[in-house]
């Protein structure tokens, strides 16, 4: 009652009344981690990481300790993301909930110290460079530190490195407000006090991840049929490497990782919302020693001369260099599978996209890309499949060169395959084995594949396959409103061993087809069959077509 009485009466007088500060809690280090690394939503599918500027986001959350006070206290959380997005922080687990949420704008630099330490002491010991003797003494900071800093001494007031010799400052305490590392700080109230673990959400820009997928046959090809139906097609191991890529200086050990497929729609602008503290050195000017009428002192030495050659190169150092594993690469290909088997990811759905929870702990370094193989498949069942297309404005006839078809690798993502996993976009290479071991046999860009669907990768132009196919008239015209037109497709399959070609005749619903003893299927929005051509034989095929949408 006594204090609510003098309250209002210094009120009524006038008199400011002092407000007890918020004592100031520093969060434990985190003991639990979770990241969640979404990718660039603007990065190409066969583009690769950008490690000077990455330009996807990372969902952050930290589990820390706290102990709180009675009442109403500040708890910072040091160590967060640089690039933080501080209006999407949310802290969970307090008993009274959040006042305020701050982050700070500076760290601790040779800058910061000065501007902190304005009007207070400082030792600055200067160093002698004829006798190597140093002498200290006691001064006391008077100006900021943009770009000049006069200290007041015994002797009166100088500027820092204007007098030629080696000098250099002592703080004797690191002022308030200022850490090593980014800091995020919330203000609560607790009515009993305690400890109690909290966790800090986030996100945090400069992330981004890309999936690399190596594909060895196990099996050499013999046909061109169904994946795994009776001796035709082949099978292969898959095996998927994660590159990770973390921006941020802070690292993120034994984190529990997941991995975002797939495209989310961002309005926010996250770089803009994520501006690092900066950092700021100290850099100090002198002007030259002398007057403006005699001109300065300082003599013209002419040109800077180049620098010095680069030293050689170290020798290359075989056992040293086989020591170091970076990529699957660097492993024979037929222990790529065995020596990643136990690794795979758990898939879940996350609205729309899909979420891959990486086994086990993993560093998230600062600065830093790595690797970690998540998915891994022994027995995916798979098969070539050749590719031409018809051209009904051309002619048979007029001399052209037969083409060479595309080569596709043709599987489907589903159990019996050997899939039936979500497969993130990324790269993929193809090894065959040959008598001379594993050789590179195609790459290919992959986007992403959901549950069920046909997988066909076009790897490259065939050396063995080529077709030539038109119209057997020169006068012909697909355009020629509903008269039916003669096409001719000639293939020839110069393989020891026979081969399937899809053909496509024309765009769904442009043309009606009428192809003998075939079935017209529409595949990716064409009109298709698919034909076998023997070991080193030619076939000619012949059907009519005319315009489907012509009066």
């Amino acid at each position: 009652m006594r204090l609510a009485v003098t309250c209002m009466l210094a009120l009524a007088a006038g008199i400011a009344v002092p407000v007890a500060a918020r004592e100031v809690v520093d969060a434990s280090p985190p003991t639990d981690l979770s990241v969640s690394i979404y990718r660039d939503p603007d990065r190409d599918v066969d583009a690769p990481l950008n490690r000077n500027y990455p330009q996807g986001f990372a969902m952050i959350s930290e589990t820390r300790r706290v102990t709180l006070p009675k009442g109403e206290s500040t708890i910072r959380f040091e160590g967060v993301a640089e690039g933080m997005v501080g209006v999407s922080a949310i802290v969970t687990g307090l008993p009274g909930g959040t006042i305020e949420k701050n982050r700070n704008a500076q760290l601790l630099s040779p800058a910061a110290l000065v501007d902190g330490t304005l009007g207070n002491r400082v030792t600055i010991t200067r160093t002698n460079p004829a006798t190597g003797e140093t002498r200290s003494e006691q001064a006391v900071v008077r100006t900021r530190a943009d770009g000049g800093l006069v200290l007041q001494t015994g002797q009166g007031f100088e500027a820092v490195r204007c007098a030629g010799l080696p000098e250099k400052l002592t703080f004797d305490r690191v002022p308030a407000g200022l850490s090593a590392a980014p800091v995020y700080s919330v203000d609560t109230r607790s009515d009993a006090g305690g400890s109690y673990d909290v966790t800090l959400t986030y996100l945090a820009w400069g992330f981004d991840w890309q999936a690399n997928y190596v594909g060895t046959m196990l099996d050499n090809v013999d046909g061109g049929g169904d994946a795994g139906g009776d001796g035709e097609g082949f099978t292969m191991r898959l095996l998927s490497w994660l590159t990770l890529l973390n921006d941020n200086g802070q690292s993120f050990d034994k984190a529990r990782l997941q991995i975002i497929a797939g495209r989310l729609n961002v309005e926010s602008d996250f770089q803009s919302l994520a501006d690092p503290p900066t950092a700021d050195p100290l850099r100090l000017t002198c002007y030259p020693f002398g007057s403006t009428a005699a001109g300065s002192p300082v003599p013209d030495y002419g040109p800077v001369p180049p620098p010095p050659p680069p030293p050689p190169a170290m020798a290359y150092a075989p056992m040293e260099a086989e020591m170091i594993t970076v990529t699957a690469s660097r492993m024979r290909m037929e222990d790529v599978g065995e020596s990643a088997a136990v690794i795979t990811a758990d898939e879940e759905n996350l609205g729309d996209l899909k979420l891959f929870r990486v086994p086990g702990r993993v560093d998230v370094s600062a600065k830093g890309m790595k690797q970690v193989a998540f998915l891994n498949k022994d027995a995916v069942k798979a098969r070539f499949l050749y590719q031409a297309a018809c051209d009904p404005y051309a002619w048979i006839g007029d001399g052209d060169e037969p083409q060479p078809a595309s080569v596709l690798l043709v599987t489907k993502n589903e159990t019996a395959k050997g899939l039936g996993i979500a497969l993130p976009q990324g790269q993929m290479t193809l090894y065959e084995p040959t008598q001379r071991g594993p050789q590179l046999a195609g790459q290919v860009s992959l986007r992403d594949y959901a549950r069920g669907q046909d997988i066909e990768l076009e790897l490259n132009d065939s050396a063995q396959v080529f077709t030539r196919c038109a119209a057997t008239s020169d006068n012909a015209d697909p355009d020629d409103g509903r008269k039916w037109m003669n096409m001719r497709a000639e293939l020839t399959n110069a393989n020891p061993h026979a081969i399937t070609l899809r053909l496509q005749l024309g765009r769904g619903g442009e043309y009606d087809i009428r192809f003998p003893r075939h079935k017209v299927v529409v595949k990716n929005g064409y009109q298709t069959v698919e034909l076998t051509v023997p070991a080193s034989q030619s076939r000619t095929f012949d059907w009519k077509l005319r315009n489907a949408v012509a009066d």
